[in-house]
């Protein structure tokens, strides 16, 4: 039997995180993982990321997964691939099917992280082929280069069915409705709002009827519920689809724990059943840890500081560190962890309708049904400014933990002050000089660049550009609104690609002057 000072089950964010901590403090490591490539989630994860600097804001997931694997091979952690953790026993022997044979493992430690499972919903036809998870469309897409389909129905309005549904319409695909039979919006506004300015619908209180089709997906039904999830008979909407998409929530991969004796509990707050933890990842059962989703399913940068705080503990735990470095530096981590738990979508607010921001504003009831904010509602938000000349308007309208805009702007103009989910603002004084950073840097694609009055009747709006081809200078086409609908005619006079934007492109269009404030995505035609 093979021992090391510490093992992990799982490379994704928060086993590699926890990987790096404990072999930096001199620990033996090594992880499973069973899949062919390690980084979990991340290299699905094309978006930039939320949060501020510590929490690697505005870097896209793919590379926070290349700076992961390279400072775990930095520090010496073994990565064992397509090993499968059959076993968590007790005295920490772990047990793996590694190809066709099978090994034992003893740890005098042991970190948990195996990250969390995709939910299904059934309903008539949804084991035909077509009918597929968020995770495995984005997989396909993003590992694979695969198409899922060519029209689309996505399932779900949560942080995964909004980000994957963006994802599936830059690869091509044609996401023909987003449907989620909650009455209201679940993942960010500004998620939300960049899919539905390029012309998704929004069917808040629908769900799924049936899948159509004989030997795969051709057709879905949908319909309106009642407030107790019935259908509403005469709501029915069809849609000709070849791919039906479910991003309906996931559930913690916890059966390795249950396995090993550690106290379990059924939490829904937390996702499903998950061990009873301490706030640093320590189970009923002295040495084995927990970290990310599997003790409670929350995004991805919180999983690394949790796997972060398990590396430290084990190392203390083995007597690699003393109490009062790990007191230290669990201070840092809580602080950090604490800041991506704050605002609208912290934990604490889970499952309630919160109807003001921390300013006193009143949220966009608009957003949360069609998933934009309406031309009347945009303006109540302090982002959303009118000056002379080229200016920003920021279109953030949620409490979320994010400040990469305040970093971005080298003059000065955007501040959201040290609460890190504050509403951004506009400075008063503050001079732009349309370098377009905050735009690009704008996780959430939701900052623009605004000259409302040329002086010859048309205005320049710059909006953040993720689709391929690019479009010319010159090229004509269409401003949609925040509702991807058609409001005026438009025409490319600029785009910016450069390397600090980080391939989010820039592109600037002619609109007329009334529609400056109103045109937020061009379509060519």
């Amino acid at each position: 039997m093979t021992r090391y000072d510490l093992i992990i089950v799982g490379a994704g964010p928060s086993g590699l995180s926890a990987a790096i901590e404990a072999a930096k403090k001199g620990l033996s490591v090594i992880v499973f993982d069973e899949n062919e490539k390690p980084g979990g989630q991340l290299f699905k994860q094309i978006h930039k990321f939320f949060g501020s600097k510590e929490h690697r804001a505005k870097v896209r997931g793919f590379v926070i997964g290349r700076q992961l694997l390279d400072e775990a091979d930095e520090a010496g952690v073994k990565v064992v691939l397509n090993a499968t953790v059959i076993g968590l026993y007790q005295d920490k022997e772990v047990v793996v099917k590694i190809g066709e044979e099978v090994r034992h493992y003893k740890g005098n430690a042991v970190v948990i992280a195996t990250g969390a499972a995709e939910n299904m919903v059934t309903f008539p036809g949804w084991t035909l082929p077509g009918v597929i998870g968020a995770g495995a469309a984005q997989t396909m897409m993003n590992l694979h280069g695969v198409l899922p389909g060519k029209k689309v129905l996505m399932l779900g309005s949560g942080n995964v069915g909004l980000v994957v549904s963006f994802q599936l319409e830059q690869c091509g695909c044609e996401v023909v409705a987003l449907v989620d039979a909650a009455p209201r919006v679940g993942g960010y506004g500004v998620h939300a709002a960049k899919v539905a300015r390029t012309g998704v619908p929004f069917y808040l209180s629908h769900t799924i009827v049936k899948a159509e089709g004989e030997e795969y997906v051709t057709g879905v039904t949908i319909a309106e519920v009642d407030g107790s999830f019935k259908f509403i008979p005469g709501t029915e909407k069809h849609f000709d689809v070849d791919t039906i998409c479910l991003a309906v929530g996931l559930s913690p991969m916890s059966q390795l724990l249950k396995m090993a004796g550690c106290k379990m509990e059924d939490n829904p707050k937390r996702g499903g059943q998950v061990p009873i933890c301490d706030e640093h990842g320590r189970t009923s059962i002295p040495g084995i840890l927990v970290a990310g989703d599997v003790s409670g399913i929350e995004e991805a940068s919180s999983a690394m500081i949790e796997g972060r705080m398990a590396g430290l503990v084990a190392a203390e735990y083995l007597g690699y560190m003393e109490k009062e470095e790990l007191d230290t530096a669990l201070v840092s981590l809580d602080s950090a962890l604490d800041g991506l738990r704050q605002g609208m979508f912290a934990p604490k607010n889970r499952g309630k309708l919160v109807e003001k921001t921390e300013e006193g504003i009143d949220i966009s009831k608009s957003l949360l049904k069609n998933g934009y904010v309406s031309d009347d509602e945009i303006e109540r938000y302090p982002g959303v400014t009118h000056k002379k000349g080229v200016h920003p308007v920021i279109e953030c309208t949620q409490n979320i933990p994010c400040n990469p805009c305040q970093d971005a702007c080298k003059k000065g103009c955007i501040s959201i002050g040290d609460n890190i989910t504050s509403l951004p603002i506009v400075v008063d004084g503050s001079e732009c000089i349309n370098c377009g950073m905050c735009v690009a840097n704008c996780s959430g694609q939701a900052i623009f660049l605004v000259d409302e009055d040329c002086g010859d009747g048309t205005a320049t709006v710059t909006l953040p550009y993720e689709f391929l081809p690019l479009p010319e200078v010159g090229t004509k086409g269409k401003g949609l609104g925040r509702d991807g609908k058609v409001v005026c005619d438009a025409e490319v006079v600029e785009v910016k690609s450069l390397k600090a934007f980080d391939k989010t492109n820039l592109l600037t269009m002619r609109v007329p002057k009334e529609y400056a404030m109103k045109a937020r995505f061009f379509k060519a035609v």
